[in-house]
């Protein structure tokens, strides 16, 4: 299989990457910053947000599968940059799709496209209507459309972890903050956003298992949750993630860091990616070592300089 990566030197990306070149297949590691390729992804330099350039990179890679990634998926930053993520997530899908050229389409979605699920209607199905409450939830609910109405395949993933995530999202924040302290570089106060929202947290090698299953076997015009079908709040991760480090901090919240709206509860059922056979393999307690060992690495590189 010739597979077209978008956003391929990202968190995600790179990972897919290279789990689909090494299962065999011939992957094009498409990215307007290609630094982060992994090694086997053959590089193709361009924006989504070019349709010209991305045309040109499909017809040289010749795919005959485009998996789509490239998105900007920070819920908080979408509320003041919504023009920037409308050109990513919405114009960049339409341009994937065209270039594309009807080969098989995997769009890589999120679960914020579901909004408020009471808590008792969860897990969440793929059936479910899509009630987006942010600006990023409906560029990717808008992206969903534009796809499915091209005969794509949607893969709604749940909150992803694991090292080499921004460090703008809670998790990464959380460790960087812990990591400063256990330097000596910050005073014992983690400053935090909503604690109350409960999310299911997949490792993202666990997630990019799920997309490389789907892009060899996802049927078209089908959703499919990547989900580890459990939810734990913001807060237990955080206590997990603070007992790891074996730091004794105090916890404030900094209103600079809380959303306009945030979802309650997202716990996705994920048993139609389970019945192609896809199973997690690391729970959350992994997920969160692995953050705080790349935040210590990142402050221990910091101090070296």
């Amino acid at each position: 299989m010739r597979v077209l990566l978008t956003g391929a030197s990202g968190f995600v990306g790179r990972r897919l990457g290279a789990r689909l070149a090494a299962a065999g297949h011939v992957v094009g590691g498409l990215a307007h910053d290609l630094a982060g390729l992994p090694e086997g992804v053959e590089p193709l330099p361009a924006d989504v947000r070019d349709r010209a350039a991305l045309a040109r990179a499909a017809e040289r890679f010749a795919p005959d599968t485009v998996v789509h990634l490239a998105a900007l998926s920070h819920v908080g930053e979408s509320w003041r940059r919504i023009d920037e993520y409308y050109d990513v997530n919405v114009l960049g899908t339409e341009h994937a799709l065209a270039a594309a050229c009807g080969c098989r389409f995997l769009l890589a979605s999120s679960a914020e496209v579901y909004g408020l699920v009471p808590a008792g209607e969860q897990p969440i199905r793929e059936a479910r209507p899509l009630a987006p409450r942010s600006p990023y939830a409906l560029t990717k609910a808008v992206a969903e459309r534009l796809a499915l109405s091209a005969g794509a395949s949607i893969a709604r993933l749940f909150n992803l972890a694991g090292p080499g995530q921004a460090p703008s999202f809670a998790l990464p924040s959380f460790a960087a903050q812990l990591a400063a302290i256990e330097a000596g570089d910050a005073e014992a106060v983690l400053k935090v956003g909503n604690l109350s929202a409960e999310r299911d947290f997949l490792h993202v090698e666990d997630g990019a298992a799920g997309l490389a299953r789907l892009a060899e076997a996802a049927a078209p015009g089908e959703v499919y949750n990547v989900a580890s079908g459990r939810a734990v709040s913001i807060a237990g991760a955080l206590e997990r993630l603070i007992a790891i480090s074996g730091l004794t901090v105090r916890v404030e919240e900094d209103p600079e860091r809380l959303r306009p709206v945030d979802v309650p509860r997202l716990c996705g059922d994920a048993s139609r990616l389970r019945a192609l056979g896809w199973r997690p393999e690391r729970d959350l307690d992994v997920a969160l070592a692995d953050v705080w060992a790349a935040a210590r690495a990142a402050r221990a590189a910091t101090a070296r300089g």
